[in-house]
């Protein structure tokens, strides 16, 4: 799949305000997607990732007790190429904090939560599949519960980290789930590449969703671009606007 621009579309034209099949997708409960006492495992290619594909699925795991592990699977901080503002040395702190905040925003138990810090280098983790997969490969264990962002998904970190985690799961025998974040972004013609067979709604109340846009806004690096070096925000309105909807969609 070719690489997105969530800029580059007009917001009317994109497939999750104008395709008719999401109105379709069958809802899913949290108790079938995540058996009781299973561990959920969200592997997250960049910081904030975690937030924008289950921010809302993870506050209901977490009110139902539900054992989490996140694997970030980069620090981020190759964001802002060429940037004097959000140095990547700035950034390798910076998103790591934000994070923190980010989650803290969603409520879930930090004195509990495990989570892993990769390391890997943004834009490269296609090169290195083979070291991604042994590496998730490590934290996981028969009876997870993977979710991570889609294979397609029009982001080549994305489409790496859900190839290495598909993987790694069927190594260890874990379920795989995966959470679409640029396909949604599509222009409304390629709807029909998207695998609708498999996806699933999951409801979030008002709050959830409430706690879901706050916990977004924790990332100040990723909310304003800079134009004079050609660098769009990470996190553009469009986006923000999509994770105001009372429900995710997954993959099984």
């Amino acid at each position: 799949m070719k690489s997105v621009s969530i800029s580059d579309s007009s917001p009317s034209a994109q497939v999750w305000n104008s395709a008719l099949q999401l109105d379709n997708v069958p809802v899913i409960n949290t108790q079938t997607l995540v058996p009781a006492g299973a561990r959920a495992v969200v592997i997250a290619p960049h910081p904030g990732d975690e937030v924008v594909t289950c921010g809302g699925l993870l506050q209901l795991l977490s009110a139902l007790g539900h054992p989490l592990q996140l694997i970030s699977i980069t620090d981020g901080s190759a964001s802002h190429p060429g940037s004097q503002q959000w140095s990547e040395k700035r950034l390798s702190v910076f998103r790591p904090q934000e994070s923190v905040e980010a989650l803290r925003r969603l409520g879930l138990p930090m004195h509990s939560l495990k989570w892993i810090r990769g390391g890997f280098t943004d834009n490269a983790l296609a090169e290195r599949e083979l070291q991604l997969t042994q590496f998730i490969a490590r934290y996981l264990r028969p009876g997870d519960v993977v979710f991570t962002t889609w294979c397609e998904d029009g982001n080549v970190d994305h489409e790496a980290v859900a190839r290495a985690s598909a993987k790694a799961a069927a190594s260890v025998g874990a379920a795989f789930n995966e959470m679409p974040v640029w396909a949604w972004h599509w222009p409304l013609r390629d709807s029909g590449l998207i695998p609708w067979h498999r996806a699933r709604k999951v409801r979030l109340d008002t709050w959830s969703v409430a706690r879901k846009s706050h916990a977004t806004h924790a990332y100040a690096s990723q909310l304003d671009g800079e134009p004079a070096i050609g660098i769009a925000p990470l996190l553009p309105p469009v986006l923000l606007e999509w994770m105001r909807l009372p429900y995710e969609i997954v993959f099984v």
